[in-house]
């Protein structure tokens, strides 16, 4: 498909999306693999939440933003417990939840006053 695209685009011609993606016998057409407007916009939706939760996350301090970023997976590994978290920190569970309530409630609270 994206091949067909690309020659598509240098050669400057207009695609029509019922054309058959792989050949003239091909069932396939182009309107077939895009994604449905809903799905479309659902998708622009969360990536717009998404970088606007990066930005807030980003006005936390550094011990809480880590730790929201590790206790949810959002630095891109496995969400982690409150205990593996605190060995990994090197403090108490205890101390870890605090700092993760705080940072949360944080969060709330930056997050409606952008709304």
């Amino acid at each position: 498909m994206r091949m067909q695209l690309r020659r598509t685009r240098r050669e400057g011609t207009q695609v029509s999306l019922q054309e058959p993606l792989e050949g003239e016998n091909s069932m396939l057409t182009l309107a077939d693999v895009l994604p449905d407007e809903p799905a479309m916009e659902d998708g622009c939706e969360r990536r717009d939440l998404a970088a606007r939760l990066r930005a807030l996350l980003r006005q936390l301090p550094e011990r809480e933003r880590q730790i929201v970023s590790s206790r949810y997976g959002l630095d891109g590994g496995a969400p982690l417990t409150q205990h593996e978290l605190a060995a990994r920190l090197g403090i108490s569970r205890s101390y870890v939840s605090r700092l993760e309530k705080h940072a949360l409630e944080m969060l709330r609270r930056l997050w409606g006053q952008r709304m």
